[in-house]
Protein backbone atom coordinates (compact mmCIF):
# COMPACT_ATOMS: atom_id res chain seq x y z
CA UNK A 1 0.00 0.00 0.00
CA UNK A 2 1.40 3.24 -1.27
CA UNK A 3 1.83 5.93 1.60
CA UNK A 4 0.99 9.69 1.57
CA UNK A 5 3.78 12.14 1.34
CA UNK A 6 3.39 14.90 3.37
CA UNK A 7 4.36 17.15 0.09
CA UNK A 8 1.23 14.77 -1.17
CA UNK A 9 -0.47 15.86 1.71
CA UNK A 10 -0.30 19.14 2.37
CA UNK A 11 -0.61 19.84 -1.63
CA UNK A 12 -4.49 17.69 -1.90
CA UNK A 13 -5.37 20.94 1.33
CA UNK A 14 -4.42 23.73 -0.85
CA UNK A 15 -5.99 21.75 -4.14
CA UNK A 16 -9.26 21.19 -2.81
CA UNK A 17 -9.25 24.35 -0.64
CA UNK A 18 -8.35 25.90 -3.54
CA UNK A 19 -11.50 24.37 -5.58
CA UNK A 20 -13.60 25.41 -3.24
CA UNK A 21 -13.00 28.65 -2.70
CA UNK A 22 -12.44 29.07 -6.52
CA UNK A 23 -16.20 27.72 -7.06
CA UNK A 24 -18.35 29.47 -4.11
CA UNK A 25 -16.28 33.09 -4.58
CA UNK A 26 -16.08 32.57 -9.04
CA UNK A 27 -12.02 32.93 -8.80
CA UNK A 28 -9.83 31.40 -11.18
CA UNK A 29 -7.89 28.50 -9.52
CA UNK A 30 -4.47 30.02 -9.15
CA UNK A 31 -6.72 32.94 -7.41
CA UNK A 32 -7.94 30.80 -5.13
CA UNK A 33 -4.42 29.17 -4.54
CA UNK A 34 -3.29 32.83 -3.19
CA UNK A 35 -6.55 33.03 -1.03
CA UNK A 36 -6.36 29.46 0.59
CA UNK A 37 -2.07 30.68 1.46
CA UNK A 38 -3.80 33.92 3.31
CA UNK A 39 -6.03 31.62 5.27
CA UNK A 40 -3.43 28.90 6.10
CA UNK A 41 -0.91 31.71 7.07
CA UNK A 42 -3.55 33.76 8.86
CA UNK A 43 -4.91 30.61 10.47
CA UNK A 44 -8.50 32.14 9.34
CA UNK A 45 -10.95 31.96 6.71
CA UNK A 46 -10.80 35.35 5.23
CA UNK A 47 -13.50 35.04 2.14
CA UNK A 48 -16.63 37.11 3.49
CA UNK A 49 -18.72 35.62 0.51
CA UNK A 50 -18.60 31.87 1.88
CA UNK A 51 -21.73 29.87 2.49
CA UNK A 52 -21.83 28.40 5.92
CA UNK A 53 -21.38 24.98 4.48
CA UNK A 54 -18.23 25.96 2.27
CA UNK A 55 -16.86 27.59 5.69
CA UNK A 56 -16.91 24.02 7.98
CA UNK A 57 -15.75 22.21 4.87
CA UNK A 58 -12.79 24.64 4.59
CA UNK A 59 -12.30 24.60 8.72
CA UNK A 60 -12.61 20.68 8.39
CA UNK A 61 -9.50 20.30 5.79
CA UNK A 62 -7.36 23.23 7.47
CA UNK A 63 -7.91 21.55 10.65
CA UNK A 64 -6.44 18.51 8.80
CA UNK A 65 -2.88 19.53 9.05
CA UNK A 66 -0.30 21.50 10.89
CA UNK A 67 1.15 24.04 9.14
CA UNK A 68 4.22 23.97 11.53
CA UNK A 69 4.80 20.61 11.05
CA UNK A 70 6.28 21.29 7.29
CA UNK A 71 9.70 21.94 6.81
CA UNK A 72 10.07 25.27 4.43
CA UNK A 73 11.17 22.43 1.44
CA UNK A 74 7.82 20.52 2.18
CA UNK A 75 5.90 23.97 1.85
CA UNK A 76 7.44 24.87 -1.20
CA UNK A 77 7.06 21.89 -3.07
CA UNK A 78 3.34 21.58 -1.98
CA UNK A 79 2.44 25.10 -2.85
CA UNK A 80 4.90 24.87 -6.54
CA UNK A 81 2.18 21.92 -7.12
CA UNK A 82 -0.79 23.82 -6.74
CA UNK A 83 0.70 26.87 -8.60
CA UNK A 84 1.62 24.50 -11.68
CA UNK A 85 -1.58 23.49 -12.24
CA UNK A 86 -3.17 27.20 -11.56
CA UNK A 87 -0.90 28.17 -14.10
CA UNK A 88 -1.79 25.48 -17.15
CA UNK A 89 -4.95 27.27 -17.38
CA UNK A 90 -3.67 29.92 -18.64
CA UNK A 91 -0.39 29.92 -18.88
CA UNK A 92 2.18 32.78 -20.22
CA UNK A 93 5.31 32.14 -21.33
CA UNK A 94 6.87 34.60 -19.14
CA UNK A 95 4.93 32.74 -15.96
CA UNK A 96 6.34 29.40 -16.38
CA UNK A 97 8.38 28.51 -13.08
CA UNK A 98 11.88 27.48 -13.15
CA UNK A 99 12.15 23.44 -13.25
CA UNK A 100 13.67 22.70 -9.33
CA UNK A 101 16.55 20.86 -11.11
CA UNK A 102 18.02 24.41 -12.23
CA UNK A 103 17.12 25.99 -9.22
CA UNK A 104 18.95 23.43 -6.85
CA UNK A 105 22.10 23.73 -9.09
CA UNK A 106 21.52 27.80 -9.40
CA UNK A 107 21.58 27.16 -5.24
CA UNK A 108 24.84 24.90 -5.20
CA UNK A 109 26.71 27.64 -7.91
CA UNK A 110 25.78 30.65 -5.51
CA UNK A 111 26.66 28.67 -2.16
CA UNK A 112 30.12 27.96 -3.79
CA UNK A 113 30.53 31.71 -4.98
CA UNK A 114 29.17 33.31 -1.50
CA UNK A 115 32.24 31.38 0.25
CA UNK A 116 31.77 31.97 3.83
CA UNK A 117 29.92 34.60 4.41
CA UNK A 118 27.85 34.83 7.25
CA UNK A 119 25.24 37.14 5.79
CA UNK A 120 24.43 38.49 2.42
CA UNK A 121 21.80 40.40 -0.24
CA UNK A 122 19.58 38.94 -2.98
CA UNK A 123 17.73 40.50 -5.26
CA UNK A 124 15.42 38.51 -7.71
CA UNK A 125 14.07 41.05 -10.22
CA UNK A 126 11.37 38.90 -11.72
CA UNK A 127 10.59 36.91 -9.36
CA UNK A 128 7.19 35.78 -10.23
CA UNK A 129 5.77 33.53 -7.86
CA UNK A 130 8.82 33.03 -5.42
CA UNK A 131 9.59 29.76 -6.01
CA UNK A 132 13.32 30.30 -7.62
CA UNK A 133 14.31 32.57 -5.00
CA UNK A 134 13.05 30.35 -2.05
CA UNK A 135 14.59 27.61 -3.46
CA UNK A 136 17.88 29.68 -3.49
CA UNK A 137 17.26 30.45 0.22
CA UNK A 138 16.31 27.17 1.32
CA UNK A 139 19.83 25.94 -0.03
CA UNK A 140 22.20 28.70 1.56
CA UNK A 141 23.57 27.73 4.85
CA UNK A 142 23.63 31.61 5.62
CA UNK A 143 22.57 33.28 9.02
CA UNK A 144 21.24 36.21 7.79
CA UNK A 145 19.98 36.90 4.65
CA UNK A 146 18.17 40.00 3.09
CA UNK A 147 15.93 38.84 -0.07
CA UNK A 148 14.02 40.77 -2.28
CA UNK A 149 11.82 40.25 -5.21
CA UNK A 150 10.20 42.48 -7.77
CA UNK A 151 7.70 41.67 -9.98
CA UNK A 152 4.98 43.60 -12.33
CA UNK A 153 2.29 40.72 -11.94
CA UNK A 154 0.14 41.84 -8.40
CA UNK A 155 -1.17 38.05 -8.96
CA UNK A 156 2.42 36.26 -8.94
CA UNK A 157 3.40 38.68 -6.38
CA UNK A 158 0.76 37.98 -4.14
CA UNK A 159 1.62 33.82 -4.53
CA UNK A 160 5.16 34.69 -3.95
CA UNK A 161 4.78 36.88 -0.45
CA UNK A 162 2.23 33.97 0.63
CA UNK A 163 4.94 31.02 -0.07
CA UNK A 164 7.30 33.10 1.22
CA UNK A 165 5.42 34.29 4.62
CA UNK A 166 4.73 30.08 4.70
CA UNK A 167 8.01 29.38 4.68
CA UNK A 168 8.89 32.10 6.79
CA UNK A 169 11.58 33.96 4.97
CA UNK A 170 11.29 37.96 5.36
CA UNK A 171 11.73 38.75 2.03
CA UNK A 172 10.28 42.03 1.09
CA UNK A 173 8.34 42.36 -1.95
CA UNK A 174 7.66 45.31 -4.66
CA UNK A 175 5.04 44.86 -7.03
CA UNK A 176 6.13 46.86 -10.17
CA UNK A 177 8.08 47.03 -13.41
CA UNK A 178 11.24 46.13 -12.57
CA UNK A 179 12.56 48.13 -15.62
CA UNK A 180 11.44 51.33 -13.93
CA UNK A 181 12.93 53.44 -11.31
CA UNK A 182 13.96 50.24 -8.04
CA UNK A 183 14.24 52.09 -4.94
CA UNK A 184 16.24 49.21 -3.78
CA UNK A 185 20.04 49.70 -2.41
CA UNK A 186 23.03 47.47 -4.47
CA UNK A 187 22.97 43.84 -3.57
CA UNK A 188 25.70 41.19 -3.10
CA UNK A 189 23.47 38.53 -5.24
CA UNK A 190 21.12 39.25 -8.31
CA UNK A 191 19.82 35.96 -9.53
CA UNK A 192 17.01 36.02 -12.16
CA UNK A 193 15.22 33.18 -14.61
CA UNK A 194 15.38 36.50 -17.38
CA UNK A 195 12.03 37.11 -18.70
CA UNK A 196 12.55 36.75 -22.85
CA UNK A 197 11.60 39.21 -25.20
CA UNK A 198 10.70 42.76 -26.19
CA UNK A 199 10.07 45.38 -23.90
CA UNK A 200 6.69 47.19 -24.95
CA UNK A 201 7.75 50.87 -23.21
CA UNK A 202 10.17 52.78 -25.56
CA UNK A 203 10.16 55.66 -23.40
CA UNK A 204 11.97 53.61 -20.31
CA UNK A 205 14.09 52.03 -22.53
CA UNK A 206 15.50 54.81 -24.05
CA UNK A 207 16.87 55.57 -20.16
CA UNK A 208 19.61 52.53 -20.68
CA UNK A 209 22.80 51.75 -22.78
CA UNK A 210 21.45 48.67 -23.77
CA UNK A 211 18.03 49.85 -25.84
CA UNK A 212 18.17 49.13 -28.98
CA UNK A 213 18.87 51.47 -32.10
CA UNK A 214 15.53 50.98 -33.45
CA UNK A 215 11.99 49.40 -32.50
CA UNK A 216 11.28 47.88 -29.25
CA UNK A 217 14.81 46.86 -27.04
CA UNK A 218 15.01 43.36 -25.26
CA UNK A 219 13.79 43.07 -22.13
CA UNK A 220 16.53 40.57 -21.05
CA UNK A 221 18.93 42.79 -21.95
CA UNK A 222 17.21 45.53 -19.87
CA UNK A 223 17.39 43.17 -17.19
CA UNK A 224 20.98 42.65 -17.28
CA UNK A 225 21.48 46.07 -16.95
CA UNK A 226 19.57 47.05 -14.40
CA UNK A 227 20.58 43.83 -12.55
CA UNK A 228 23.94 45.14 -12.52
CA UNK A 229 22.79 49.00 -11.76
CA UNK A 230 21.68 47.15 -8.64
CA UNK A 231 24.96 45.37 -7.70
CA UNK A 232 27.50 46.12 -5.30
CA UNK A 233 30.89 46.26 -6.61
CA UNK A 234 32.71 42.83 -6.86
CA UNK A 235 28.80 41.23 -6.18
CA UNK A 236 27.75 38.13 -8.55
CA UNK A 237 24.84 37.73 -10.80
CA UNK A 238 23.21 34.50 -12.09
CA UNK A 239 21.35 34.59 -15.01
CA UNK A 240 19.42 31.77 -17.07
CA UNK A 241 20.02 33.09 -20.27
CA UNK A 242 18.63 32.04 -23.87
CA UNK A 243 21.70 29.79 -25.46
CA UNK A 244 21.42 32.67 -28.27
CA UNK A 245 21.93 35.34 -25.91
CA UNK A 246 25.13 35.98 -27.87
CA UNK A 247 23.94 35.24 -31.27
CA UNK A 248 21.30 38.07 -32.31
CA UNK A 249 21.66 41.39 -33.90
CA UNK A 250 21.87 43.45 -30.48
CA UNK A 251 24.80 41.28 -29.07
CA UNK A 252 27.52 42.65 -30.07
CA UNK A 253 26.07 45.54 -28.08
CA UNK A 254 25.42 43.50 -25.10
CA UNK A 255 29.49 41.84 -25.13
CA UNK A 256 30.63 45.52 -24.87
CA UNK A 257 28.54 46.43 -22.31
CA UNK A 258 29.36 43.34 -20.08
CA UNK A 259 33.29 44.14 -20.76
CA UNK A 260 33.09 47.50 -19.38
CA UNK A 261 31.16 46.44 -16.35
CA UNK A 262 31.73 43.16 -15.13
CA UNK A 263 34.09 39.91 -15.67
CA UNK A 264 32.23 36.60 -17.12
CA UNK A 265 32.93 33.71 -14.43
CA UNK A 266 31.16 31.14 -15.81
CA UNK A 267 28.76 30.06 -19.12
CA UNK A 268 26.63 26.67 -18.50
CA UNK A 269 25.10 25.47 -20.90
CA UNK A 270 21.85 23.55 -18.98
CA UNK A 271 20.53 20.14 -20.53
CA UNK A 272 18.48 20.03 -23.78
CA UNK A 273 16.32 17.31 -22.00
CA UNK A 274 15.06 19.81 -20.10
CA UNK A 275 13.33 21.84 -22.85
CA UNK A 276 10.81 21.01 -24.68
CA UNK A 277 12.44 21.98 -27.95
CA UNK A 278 16.18 22.75 -28.61
CA UNK A 279 15.90 26.14 -30.11
CA UNK A 280 14.42 26.94 -26.31
CA UNK A 281 17.32 25.75 -24.37
CA UNK A 282 19.08 28.02 -21.74
CA UNK A 283 22.08 28.28 -19.73
CA UNK A 284 23.35 30.08 -16.48
CA UNK A 285 25.45 33.07 -17.22
CA UNK A 286 27.65 34.06 -14.41
CA UNK A 287 28.87 37.37 -13.75
CA UNK A 288 30.61 39.42 -11.28
CA UNK A 289 30.20 43.60 -11.25
CA UNK A 290 33.87 45.02 -11.55
CA UNK A 291 35.21 46.67 -8.86
CA UNK A 292 38.31 47.83 -7.30
CA UNK A 293 39.10 44.54 -6.49
CA UNK A 294 38.04 42.34 -9.49
CA UNK A 295 40.81 40.23 -10.65
CA UNK A 296 40.62 39.23 -14.28
CA UNK A 297 40.36 35.55 -14.33
CA UNK A 298 42.19 33.37 -16.73
CA UNK A 299 39.67 30.86 -17.36
CA UNK A 300 35.46 31.21 -17.20
CA UNK A 301 33.59 28.40 -16.25
CA UNK A 302 32.67 26.73 -19.13
CA UNK A 303 30.33 23.51 -18.54
CA UNK A 304 27.70 21.73 -20.59
CA UNK A 305 25.75 19.87 -18.34
CA UNK A 306 24.40 16.25 -18.84
CA UNK A 307 21.23 14.65 -17.94
CA UNK A 308 20.59 15.54 -13.98
CA UNK A 309 19.28 11.91 -13.77
CA UNK A 310 22.98 10.71 -14.98
CA UNK A 311 24.21 10.70 -11.82
CA UNK A 312 27.79 9.14 -13.32
CA UNK A 313 28.39 12.22 -15.75
CA UNK A 314 27.23 14.62 -13.12
CA UNK A 315 29.36 13.24 -10.44
CA UNK A 316 32.00 13.93 -13.16
CA UNK A 317 30.87 17.61 -13.80
CA UNK A 318 30.86 18.36 -10.42
CA UNK A 319 34.56 17.57 -9.85
CA UNK A 320 35.58 20.16 -12.39
CA UNK A 321 33.68 22.79 -11.26
CA UNK A 322 35.21 21.71 -7.72
CA UNK A 323 38.27 21.68 -9.31
CA UNK A 324 38.01 24.92 -10.36
CA UNK A 325 36.74 27.13 -7.96
CA UNK A 326 40.34 25.77 -6.08
CA UNK A 327 42.21 27.21 -9.09
CA UNK A 328 40.67 29.79 -10.21
CA UNK A 329 38.41 31.57 -6.81
CA UNK A 330 41.07 31.04 -3.74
Amino acid sequence: MKTISKIENLFTVINETAELIAKECQYTYIEAVAETGENMFHSAILQEELSEIAEKSLKRKYESINIKSFDKEEIRKAFQLSILKGLKEGAHPNHQMTPDTIGLFLGYLVSKFAGNRKDISILDPAVGTGNLLTTILNYLPIENIDAYGVDVDDLLIKLAYINSNLQEHPIQFFNQDSLERLLIDPVDIVLCDLPVGYYPNDVEASKYMLKADEGHSYSHHLFIEQSIKHTKENGYLFFIVPNSLFETKEAPKLNQYLREMAVIQGFIQLPYSLFKDEKHGKSILILQKKGENTNPLKQALLVDLPKFSNKEAMNTIMKQIDNWFREHKK
